[in-house]
């Protein structure tokens, strides 16, 4: 391990040298010019985390992100978390396989917690969840967050990312911290680009093409469009099938596991029209529509010919059932803005949703012999939030006081709606045909259609006020205090705050703390998901596919399983940091963090085994191998630190270099787990409901630390881009110590070079150009080698991508 850190820390220093060594020999004495372009670098206003009009990114009292859109192209991206994932050094996106609809709908975590404890913002509102949960072994499992990939990367402007819990000042999930979105708007510029890309191994081809621009709407406003299309082929890196000497596939590649195939279109408009000196008109709307091919197990038949003969003479060589989801995403808002009476006022409508909609191909239902079908339609899930927001600030002088008082306070109204819709009959059907256990294979193979039971709609509406105080109370120290009460419509009252504080010792160090508390709601898809799939389950001697039931917990069968009301989960957050900004341009921060969170909500482990097998025959479900369910029963205690700087600089030729380098060291304990239900022993049964392979998901399952150096060197018409990045060890456990695997640490390499002329640029790029992977599963983890790579790696799976753009801007 010792040798591993120092030849990586090697590495790093040697990119940083190799990029440090022509400005060695030209750094520019014109230091006053090196000033003004600091100056207006760190001025850049936020409006994240705070209600105050003038509050920049060097100035706030917690710790922000501001990446631009040039940040976003340089990392190759034709997605949003993806580009995250090479900005942030405290984000993680894995991109799993394998994992049924998670594979559509990919989650990211921020500081290593649940992707739905991070709110995510589109130009400061609320933006919706994904309808789809992640039940499968997924990092992420039990959550259901934004989907980050509906938001088309070419209409942002830039992001803001408040790494800081932000409950009292936004609401439920501002756990982890908070991504806002801002659109682009304007009437005067606008830009096209199409880019095509490869993997190194010649495929997952990718094309990428957007076009954005604006123009006036009448003499008070603005209208700005953006477009774009994305084609994605899938990558595969699944071994040989060595499962059947005497099947025509043995040792040939029969699964796929990798990237899917995707399309998608997406669209947003940005609008703004002054009605009148003192009010605003405006507007903005998102759209996604995206279809997602992936598989799943492949089936073999050569050991069924005497049960299933009709299954045979349809697939005589076996085959790959095939998971075709579309989803369908959109967001509006309208409000009005303006000032009146001395106060600034915000009231908007916020309206969105999600809607995914699965059908299976290449399959069969067993049961129903030779009128099986080949195609199912698995059913539809539908996530629908409203939202009534009314915000009001202004600034209140109080006698004895230099500065004063930023006084901001509002009300929300949310009704939210999640909805199930059965599949066709022959989805989720029992038929006659029986298997070697006596009973029937129900439903369709690899993902069974979601039943009657399954079905309904479930909603749910909450009210809430806040004040927010923000105020420089001296010239060096700026404070600030939030509360937010919230009421739940089906689990009740719950009210959060939150202090900071800043103090600067000089114009060069300052100091910035926060304390707050915060609160999650279970969503209404963690109260009411209910299907069967199949899932691969970690036995201590490989992995092995398991029909699981995912029960809401007011199942009787769940309950007796364990299963209780849910509860929202409730964070304490500490933090504290530095900010660093001499004169020479240099922008350092260090922020240390706590993160303790009770009630955790966590989708329970597989419960398998004979006893729970025959508890469950007993209940009725006769070809389901274990059960789960969400339960509250752990507590969690986050800690780490995040370095983030950078340092432009200019030199003599009229060129400029600029660094960028960030670390995140984070780790995640468990504190408490909480004893088993009395009720789990009147069905006879000893289990752990957190099983150790999920508590490993928790504390174990991304990496604890995740650093980065960039340089960009821009001369004349070309600019040179590079970045390092070091993932560090994470480990995948198994249901025993024995089937447990670390995986050792990793340097990826991004290099690109462009060129621009004349509102045309040219780039050629690539990402991960060292074409490094993860190590290989070991046989606890691989299913007979064809499984090769883990899907918890937290930079995929795929290898070397090289790109080529032409992008052009007005």
């Amino acid at each position: 391990m010792a040798i591993s850190r120092t030849l990586t820390y090697s590495l790093l220093a040697t990119c940083i040298a190799c990029a440090l060594a022509p400005a060695a020999q030209a750094q520019s004495t014109n230091t006053d010019a090196a000033k003004n372009k600091k100056a207006t670098e760190l001025q850049t206003v936020v409006v994240t985390g705070t209600r105050s009009y003038d509050r920049t990114e060097a100035d706030s009292m917690a710790p922000i992100d501001v990446l631009s859109p040039q940040d976003l192209k340089n990392t190759g991206a034709t997605n949003l978390a993806t580009a995250l994932r090479t900005l942030l050094p405290s984000l993680n996106f894995p991109q799993p396989s394998v994992t049924d609809a998670t594979d559509a709908t990919q989650p990211a975590q921020l500081r290593g917690l649940s992707p739905d404890q991070t709110l995510v913002l589109i130009n400061g509102k609320r933006q919706h969840s994904t309808a789809v949960l992640n039940v499968n072994g997924s990092l992420g499992r039990g959550s259901s967050p934004v989907d980050l990939n509906a938001i088309p990367i070419n209409a942002i402007d830039h992001i803001e990312v408040l790494r800081d819990g932000a409950a009292a000042q936004y609401g439920s999930d501002a756990i982890a911290g908070v991504i806002n979105v801002i659109l682009k708007g304007g009437a005067k510029h606008g830009s096209a680009s199409i880019t095509g890309g490869q993997y190194d191994t010649g495929d997952g081809d990718t094309w990428h093409g957007g076009a954005d621009g604006g123009f006036k709407l009448g003499d008070g406003g603005w209208v700005h469009l953006s477009a774009n299309y994305m084609h994605q082929d899938p990558t595969n890196r699944a071994g040989p099938d060595p499962r059947y000497p005497a099947d025509p596939t043995f040792n040939t590649v029969t699964f796929h596991y990798g990237l899917p195939q995707t399309k998608a279109k997406q669209a947003a408009i940005n609008l703004q029209y002054d009605l009148t000196p003192n009010a605003q008109l405006y507007g903005f709307s998102l759209f996604n529509k995206r279809n997602v091919s992936s598989q799943g197990f492949f089936r073999s038949l050569s050991t069924y010919a005497s049960q299933y003969p009709n299954a045979v003479a349809q697939y005589p060589a076996g085959y790959l059932p095939v998971e075709n989801s579309a989803i369908r995403d959109d967001s509006e808002v309208l409000g009005v803005r303006g000032k009146i009476g001395g106060w600034n006022y915000d009231v908007s409508y916020n309206t969105g949703g999600n809607h995914w909609k699965m059908h299976t191909s290449n399959t069969w239902n067993y049961s129903l012999g030779a009128d099986s079908p080949t195609v199912f339609q698995i059913g539809t899930l539908t996530n629908r939030e409203n939202l009534f927001n009314a915000d009001f600030s202004r600034d209140v002088h109080f006698p004895g006081m230099d500065a004063p008082v930023t006084v901001a306070w509002g009300l929300e109204y949310r009704h939210e709606q999640f909805e199930i819709k059965q599949g066709d009959g022959a989805s989720y059907a029992c038929g006659p045909v029986l298997g070697a256990s006596g009973y029937p294979s129900c439903g369709g193979q690899v993902f069974s259609g979601y039943t009657p039971t399954d079905a309904g709609s479930h909603s749910r509406h909450n009210r809430s006020a806040y004040l927010d105080l923000e105020s420089d109370l001296t010239y060096k120290l700026t404070a600030g205090l939030a509360v937010r009460n919230e009421h739940y419509s089906d689990f009740g009252s719950t009210t959060s705050w939150k202090a900071s504080g800043r103090y600067a010792f000089t114009d060069t160090v300052a100091a910035r703390a926060t304390v707050s508390t915060g609160f999650r709601a279970p969503s209404l898809q963690q109260e009411y998901y209910s299907s069967t799939a199949t899932n691969f389950v970690n036995t201590g001697s490989g992995l092995v596919p398991v029909q699981i039931r995912t029960f809401p917990v007011d199942d009787p069968a769940a309950q007796a399983l364990g299963a209780q009301p849910l509860k929202p989960e409730k964070s304490h957050n500490y933090s504290f940091g530095l900010v660093f900004t001499p004169a020479n341009g240099l922008y350092a921060t260090l922020d240390a963090y706590q993160i303790d969170i009770d009630n955790r909500i966590i989708l329970s482990g597989n419960l398998t085994g004979s006893a729970v097998q025959a508890y469950l025959l007993s209940a009725g479900f006769t070809d389901v191998g274990g059960g789960r369910f969400f339960t509250n029963a752990v507590d969690t205690r986050t800690r780490g630190a995040d370095l983030v700087a950078t340092y432009p600089w200019y030199l003599q030729d009229g060129s400029t270099l600029k660094f960028t380098g960030g670390m995140n060291y984070n780790k995640t304990d468990i504190r408490k787990i909480a004893d088993n239900p009395p009720q789990l022993g009147l069905a006879g049964l000893t289990l752990p409901i957190i099983d150790r392979q999920e508590q490993g998901r928790i504390t174990v399952g991304t990496p604890r630390t995740k650093a980065f150096v960039g340089a960009d060197w821009s001369v004349n018409h070309w600019t040179f881009h590079s970045q390092a990045t070091r993932y560090g060890t994470w480990t995948s456990r198994g249901s025993s110590a024995s089937s447990d695997q670390t995986y050792s640490a990793k340097v990826l390499l991004d290099l690109s070079v462009s060129y621009a002329q004349s509102g045309w640029t040219f780039t050629l790029g690539g990402n991960n150009v060292t074409n490094v992977y993860p190590e290989k599963n070991d046989a606890n983890n691989n299913y007979h080698g064809i499984l090769t790579y883990p899907l918890t790696s937290p930079y995929g799976f795929s290898g070397a991508y090289y790109y080529g753009s032409v992008a052009y801007d007005w």
